[in-house]
């Protein structure tokens, strides 16, 4: 009651604020998304997302050695196909010699230790810029299916820790499991975007990998017939349920911040870890905020980093990895 109990006394310095701090941040939180494009010697700043890069395969491997050097364990890779090599069923994203797989074993040749994680979707591929294989005017579930667990499996053959399926098909988890079990891959990890929302704060991100879909008039205009309604809730439940079910070992929920109810939500009925990625929209927006001197950079970002992982994730894709890792 009210003197006897102060609440104030547990604030009254930073020394003491750090001693019975709930919430810790630390490098072991991360998972760093790394654009990979083809070339030699290629470093280029993306336009929509400040102080963020493509690399060409010789500068990954610089990158990886700076991102293990501070304490950053694992990368989620993402390529940018050129337009020659798309199609509408992702023929080259199960090619072995593929930018991707490359892109896994020059990570594991340079700092083996460092867990690699794929971007599992054909939308990188598709000269539609979908997830899935375009056919009768919709998104085909069960062919891109098929596609989608031959792209995991070439991703564990060349070396990748964790797939990442994003497309949000049904059933995918299943048919990409059930695939590895059969090739020998029961180690290979798969993290599934269990909740991936039809967001308007992936747009950097399009721009970074030439991956937004084609307005065409007999296909799709959006994603959202596959990812998810943002005004739902126990959706998102019921689709991780269901992933974990069919062999997830780490689900997602995407984006981040606009959607941290959901992560609390799902912590309480999951036992399996939860990822969240604060997409390119949440970085970009901090990113051009601070440029207007509008917002301390540092210490939103450190307050949203904290938000997330308070809400129940226990690792966080991020692109202000690096910075965080900084300042701590």
């Amino acid at each position: 009651m009210y003197p006897l109990r102060r609440n104030r006394r547990l604030r009254s310095s930073e020394a003491m604020r750090s001693l019975v701090r709930e919430t810790l941040i630390s490098p072991n939180d991360f998972i760093v998304p790394l654009f990979v494009v083809e070339g030699k010697g290629v470093k280029e700043e993306i336009s929509s997302m400040p102080g963020y890069f493509r690399y060409s395969l010789d500068h990954i491997k610089k990158e990886v050695r700076t991102l293990w050097d501070m304490g950053l364990k694992s990368v989620l890779l993402f390529v940018k196909v050129p337009d020659t090599l798309k199609d509408n069923t992702g023929k080259e994203a199960i090619n072995p010699d593929g930018l991707m797989q490359q892109a896994i074993k020059t990570v594991k040749d340079t700092v083996p230790d460092m867990i690699v994680m794929t971007d599992v979707a054909l939308d990188p591929y598709s000269i539609y810029g979908h997830d899935g294989v375009v056919g009768q005017g919709e998104i085909l579930n069960d062919d891109t299916n098929a596609i989608l667990a031959e792209m995991g499996l070439s991703h564990a053959k060349a070396g990748a820790d964790v797939l990442a399926p994003s497309d949000m098909m049904d059933g995918r988890i299943f048919e990409m499991r059930t695939l590895l079990e059969d090739e020998g891959f029961d180690h290979t990890a798969i993290m599934s975007y269990s909740a991936k929302y039809a967001s308007s704060f992936y747009g950097p991100f399009r721009d970074a990998l030439d991956s937004a879909p084609v307005d065409q008039s007999e296909i799709p205009k959006d994603k959202k017939t596959y990812q998810m309604d943002f005004a739902n809730r126990g959706e998102a439940i019921k689709e991780t349920l269901m992933d974990i079910e069919e062999g997830a070992d780490i689900v997602m929920v995407k984006p981040g911040l606009c959607y941290l109810d959901i992560v609390r939500d799902l912590r309480e009925v999951v036992d399996v870890p939860i990822a969240v990625y604060q997409v390119s929209g949440e970085y970009a927006m901090l990113k051009a905020a601070a440029e207007k001197g509008w917002l301390d950079h540092d210490a939103v970002m450190l307050e949203q980093i904290t938000a997330i992982k308070r809400s129940g994730a226990q690792m966080i894709a991020s692109y202000f990895a690096k910075d965080v890792v900084n300042l701590l």
